[in-house]
């Protein structure tokens, strides 16, 4: 009798918190998403991803930069064994931060404005980073444009939903976070190629302008007007977005129900339904496994990396190559991720990843740095 009378009480909690009715679903029939030609939506999304764009600058700017700043004159500037790994670490910490002041700044600032916050102290940071006198100076500029990327990254990921209600699939959808991600690495391996390791700050501050420019002409979300209890701004927001030859009114209703029913508080017991605990586990422990994979390590450190393993090509082409396939994998997981299915996507990734770190990892330990030049251009 009890687990009959619990029955329905756990399903009236789950559909509470769905964004859309069931019978709703896809938000929009497919006569609205044909009447989607509003080039402006995109504008929105480039303008953001912009941010994901200087955060994976921004993360990677050491791997060009320590075997430049080993080798610098100045006692003050010159990195050694101890000093080099802070350099490349600290950038984690500030970005933790950013992460969780993103919680406070998201409800007060929206997304948009917290992003164009983000722009101060990644442009301080670069800045710090170009006129660099000392260690500290490095530390500290560091540390800040990691803030700013752990603000733009917890930012930004509500811009899939836009692109989604836009009638862009998981290529746009999913995605684009991603591929600014992985193209940043990518001109930051090019441009150290040509750039010394001040003026590669100063190219940091290029997206971080363009940005914080584009954005000014950009509305707030209309979630978030909503929420400020802003109903005629969040309409002409969402006017701005989808155009005025479109059904926007109804998808108006639609997110104005959403925000009336995830605005209450969410109780103890609900946490124990499995719509709401479920999504949380699973995104969580993916974004765990994925992060102690060591990817990042990996990319912070590519060129001191492949410095020592002097594996076939000089470390600054390595490292532009290692961004080169990045974005080729990205772009093949944009074509075939609503044909294939993001757990295969999954499963291919992480053999991939497991077979790539053994190997790295069996032939750093094995092979002595003196001689795994030769050993790598002659058995590699």
């Amino acid at each position: 009798m009890e687990s009959r009378d619990r029955e329905p009480l756990v399903r009236k909690t789950s559909s509470s918190y769905r964004t859309f009715p069931e019978s709703t679903a896809r938000r929009l029939d497919r006569e609205y998403l044909r009447s989607l030609h509003n080039k402006r939506l995109y504008l929105a999304v480039f303008a953001a991803v912009l941010g994901n764009f200087s955060f994976g600058f921004a993360l990677v700017y050491p791997s060009p930069v320590i075997p430049a700043l080993e080798a610098h004159p100045s006692p003050a500037l010159r990195l050694d064994q101890h000093t080099a790994p802070w350099f490349g670490s600290v950038f984690t910490l500030g970005a933790a931060a950013g992460g969780l002041s993103t919680m406070l700044l998201n409800d007060c600032l929206g997304r948009k404005l917290s992003i164009m916050f983000s722009a101060l102290p990644s442009a301080l940071g670069y800045a710090l980073l170009a006129g660099a006198q000392g260690l500290w100076m490095l530390l500290l500029g560091r540390v800040l444009t990691g803030y700013a990327g752990g603000v733009t990254s917890a930012s930004i990921p509500v811009m899939p939903g836009v692109c989604r209600a836009g009638g862009a699939g998981g290529e746009l959808g999913d995605t684009h976070p991603p591929i600014p991600e992985c193209f940043s690495p990518h001109c930051a391996a090019l441009a150290g190629l040509v750039l010394d390791w001040r003026w590669l700050a100063v190219a940091g501050e290029v997206p971080v302008l363009a940005m914080v420019l584009l954005l000014c002409f950009m509305p707030n979300s209309p979630r978030f007007l909503l929420s400020q209890g802003k109903e005629e701004e969040a309409l002409g927001s969402l006017c701005w977005l989808r155009g005025e030859d479109t059904d926007y009114a109804r998808e108006y209703e639609q997110i104005k129900d959403s925000v009336r029913k995830q605005s209450r508080r969410v109780s103890c017991a609900e946490l124990k339904d499995p719509f709401l605990y479920k999504p949380i586990l699973i995104a969580g422990a993916m974004r765990f496994l994925q992060q102690l994979s060591g990817v990042t390590c990996i990319l912070v450190y590519l060129q001191p990396i492949f410095k020592k393993t002097s594996v076939i090509l000089e470390p600054e082409y390595d490292a532009a190559l290692v961004g080169l396939v990045r974005l080729s994998a990205v772009a093949i997981a944009a074509v075939s991720m609503d044909k294939a299915g993001r757990k295969i996507l999954l499963f291919v990734s992480a053999g991939v990843m497991l077979v790539s770190n053994l190997t790295m990892g069996l032939y750093i330990h094995f092979v002595p740095v003196s001689h795994n030049g030769t050993v790598a251009n002659t058995t590699l």
